[in-house]
């Protein structure tokens, strides 16, 4: 079945949420490139919401953690990812509503618009019923992922490197590009990372940061086996 034609009532079952005003879910569902009502307003109000209801769960699972890892943890939990990984757990790419362009080039499966349709649902699902009903969505949504979430998980490869190396009074690790392949909208970059009197590492990826934080946990793997 063409997926801008499946019927909302199935959606709403795994939405958990009866719609009391259907067109919410239906513009929440319609990316900009589709003619009518879009969602980038309701995902304007549903990113708002979601922050919040993140903020406060963090703040009352951990009561000890710094306004640092609580930062971080939370964008952890509300990143672009995330957002798409639970959109597809809810089968909303079936839904989507995409102009000609974005359907041929498979933007269904794309995880920018899955994590904004994802957002602007929240959005729908406030207007249609009031922050307490969308609140408890987002709790029940990201229910194991906060149980699984720790403070000293979320600093980066990087971060977490270049402390290592401080605490040790160590020279700290310099990234190079060493190669970069591909057309400009699918290219992948290979990056070394180097430390005074080690051997260095590589690590490729499909952006310069992703290939650096890469190369950054090779490195910091190699360095705490020494120790």
């Amino acid at each position: 079945m063409n997926r801008q034609q499946n019927p909302l009532s199935r959606l709403m079952p795994l939405l958990g949420h009866s719609f009391t005003e259907p067109e919410l879910l239906q513009q929440a569902l319609t990316h900009r490139s589709c003619k009518g009502r879009h969602n980038e307003r309701l995902e304007f109000l549903g990113d708002a919401i979601l922050s919040m209801v993140i903020a406060e769960a963090l703040y009352q699972h951990f009561p000890n953690a710094k306004e640092g890892e609580l930062t971080r943890m939370r964008a952890s939990l509300v990143k672009g990812v995330t957002l798409a990984e639970i959109a597809s757990e809810l089968s909303i790419a079936d839904y989507l509503r995409l102009g000609p362009g974005e359907m041929k080039s498979g933007g269904h499966r794309r995880e920018s618009i899955l994590a904004d349709a994802f957002e602007a649902i929240l959005g729908a699902i406030y207007l249609d019923a009031g922050l307490d009903v969308c609140k408890e969505r987002i709790l029940f949504w990201f229910a194991s992922r906060l149980q699984q979430i720790t403070p000293q998980q979320q600093k980066d490869s990087k971060t977490r490197l270049q402390e290592y190396l401080q605490g040790r009074r160590l020279a700290l690790p310099v990234y190079q590009v060493e190669e970069t392949v591909g057309e400009a909208h699918n290219q992948h970059f290979t990056v070394s990372c180097t430390i005074e009197g080690r051997t260095a590492v590589q690590a490729t990826g499909s952006s310069r940061r992703k290939a650096e934080q890469d190369a950054a946990h090779k490195m910091l793997e190699l360095i705490q086996h020494e120790h």
